[in-house]
Order: C-alpha cells, then sequence, then structure tokens
C-alpha cells in the first residue's frame, strides 16, 4: 500500500460536454431535476458552461454542462462527451508535490481558481516520456476540498468505523 500525504475525499464534479449545451439541459435538468447554480464563460477556456448541482452539503455533486464558444478552437470541451471528473482533495498543494514527484502529468496552467471557486488543477489525460503517469483517455479535475467538505467526510468515515 502506499502512503499518500493527501486523501481523495470523494465525486467534486463531473463535466458533459456537447456542441449545444441546452439539449444538455433537456436532460439534465428538466428530465433529471438538477438545479442550475450558476453560470461560466471563459475565452481562454473556449467554454461556456451551465454549473448544475444534484445532493446537498458535502455531498453535494456538480455536473457541469459544457459546450465551445466557437467548436473551431481548442480547448475542444465538445469533443468528448464525458469532459472530465472532479475528484475532492483534502489538500492540493501536497497532493500536486506528491504526484508530480510520483510521475503525474499535470495540465499546463498549475494550481489555479476553477468556475466554482475552488482552487484546481488538471491531470493531463495522457502520461509523457518525460511524465509517464496521465489519465488514461480521461482528464481529471483535483479539486481543494474547503474545511467542511473536509470535516463531513472525516466524519463519515470515523462513523464507518
Amino acid at each position: 500500500m502506499i502512503n499518500r500525504p493527501f486523501k481523495v475525499l470523494g465525486i467534486q464534479q463531473i463535466a458533459i460536454g456537447g456542441p449545444d449545451k441546452l439539449r444538455l439541459r433537456k436532460l439534465w435538468v428538466d428530465m433529471f431535476g438538477l438545479e442550475v447554480t450558476g453560470t461560466f464563460k471563459s475565452e481562454r477556456e473556449n467554454v461556456d458552461e451551465d454549473i448544475c448541482a444534484i445532493g446537498s452539503g458535502p455531498f453535494k455533486v456538480e455536473v457541469d454542462l459544457m459546450q465551445p464558444l466557437d467548436p473551431d478552437k481548442k480547448p475542444a470541451v465538445h469533443a468528448t462527451p464525458l469532459n472530465h471528473v472532479g475528484l475532492w482533495i483534502d489538500d492540493l498543494p501536497v497532493a500536486v508535490e506528491w504526484l508530480s514527484a510520483q510521475g503525474v502529468r499535470f495540465a499546463p496552467g498549475g494550481i489555479r481558481r476553477g468556475a466554482a471557486g475552488f482552487d484546481i488543477c488538471f491531470v493531463h489525460p495522457k502520461g509523457s516520456e518525460e511524465l509517464p503517469v496521465g489519465g488514461e483517455g480521461v482528464l481529471i479535475e483535483l479539486v481543494q476540498a474547503p474545511p467542511e467538505v473536509v470535516k463531513a467526510f472525516a466524519a463519515l468515515a470515523a462513523s464507518a468505523g
């Protein structure tokens, strides 16, 4: 067993891309009943997204419905329908430092503020010669969990035994 200096607490988000977020909203909001909690647009990230949620409190999972601002530019948020999975991390800087030392390749941009207001960074979907560990085709967003989420997961773990 590997001794990690951080914990993955749970799923923070799932990001789904398509050419038209209104079609995504039809399913996720109208049919499944997710609540739209915000929107986010970024020229740099070529994205127009609706931020939705299911669940509550520390167990709320964000579902981002994304379309490109320009379908001919990169990044192409609609090119893979499941764009990325976000994981709550109890100590993001420690996790990034440790994972980097283990050969994990991160996408450009480093740790930065994400659309939902949390610090984030991305594990690149592909490893490289220099950094051989990647997401094996999946972009993985690591998200700094706020203190209340860390506490809730610790309480859940303690009650489980």
